[in-house]
């Protein structure tokens, strides 16, 4: 009987050894299938950019060598030596931002400098100021037009720039899972580019509508890119993750005024030290009509309108 069984025995050890070769073929063939995507993916994180700790763990040491990593790459990109720097927060500073409504004329030059200033893509395009075209005796946002062309202002128009308005309570800070959004000891919530997962969470959560997120490489001229840069502001972003304004803390943490402060025509836009009641923000907020956007969601916001009658 034996005997017999052999060549049925033999037949089935043939099936499952040719089984198991052509499962192990079909294997191999589905891996290289799933993985060949990969061979065009160009951004892949070094082993040292993988396993970087939170910007607030990294000792001096470790900002050194993460700021001489970063201005090589900038070098190998752009042709350019940059200035980057990673300024601290000053001691008894709080920062804030009043803009007077009477005042802007809808010129967007806040817009232009701002995008120049902090290295933001002309490709996608990302902007962090947006302003809203409002119809006189509207406060009604939702209604507002951005791409508003022609002569500024309009006769029957009012304007309102809206930016990350570093709110008390940032809602965008509860909402990031994994800590890479914070709020600075002066008020300006920051993000750690590195360390975002680009979930966009926050951007959901902010009921401004501050937040960009790169879906593609950003694209900035060579000739464009401002070599003056902050670790936690303006140096170049990689696709992925989310931006926004931040202050241009690169320039305010250094006793400079922010970008658009500095070229608005009208003088609309007033910045400074909220702790200082001397400040002409101080002098603003205690003396001017002043309001907030959206109050009613409790954001507390350090970024104020106003009037001066």
């Amino acid at each position: 009987m034996s005997d017999d069984l052999k060549p049925e025995e033999a037949s089935g050890d043939i099936s499952r050894r040719a089984f198991l070769a052509a499962a192990a073929t079909a294997a191999v063939a589905a891996t290289a299938a799933a993985l060949a995507p990969m061979k065009d993916i160009t951004d892949l994180l070094t082993l040292e950019e993988f396993l970087r700790k939170h910007y607030t763990e990294l000792t001096p040491a470790d900002k050194e060598a993460i700021i001489a990593r970063i201005s090589a790459q900038v070098k190998e990109k752009y042709g350019v030596s940059p200035h980057l720097t990673d300024p601290q927060p000053l001691t008894g500073v709080e920062f804030g931002y009043a803009l007077n409504i009477g005042r802007c004329i809808g010129c967007r030059k806040c817009v232009y400098a701002c995008v120049k200033e902090n290295n933001q893509s002309r490709n996608p395009e990302i902007q962090y100021i947006r302003v809203l075209e409002m119809k006189k005796g509207s406060i009604d946002v939702e209604t507002s037009n951005t791409d508003y062309e022609g002569e500024v202002p309009k006769k029957d128009s009012y304007y309102l720039p809206v930016q990350c308005h570093q709110c008390r309570k940032a809602p965008c800070v509860k909402a990031c899972p994994v800590k890479a959004t914070w709020q600075e000891p002066d008020g300006v919530v920051v993000i750690d580019y590195n360390w975002c997962i680009g979930c966009r969470y926050c951007m959901a959560a902010c009921p401004y509508g501050a937040r960009r997120f790169n879906f593609e490489e950003p694209q900035i001229p060579k000739d464009e890119l401002n070599p003056e840069m902050g670790l936690l502001s303006n140096r170049p972003r990689p696709k992925g993750v989310v931006e926004k304004c931040h202050f241009c803390l690169h320039r305010t943490r250094n006793g400079e005024y922010p970008a658009c402060v500095e070229v608005c025509p009208t003088g609309s836009r007033k910045f400074g030290n909220l702790l200082d009641p001397n400040s002409e923000i101080s002098n603003i907020l205690q003396n001017k009509r002043v309001y907030v956007l959206k109050e009613e969601v409790g954001t507390l916001p350090r970024f104020y309108y106003y009037f001066d009658k």
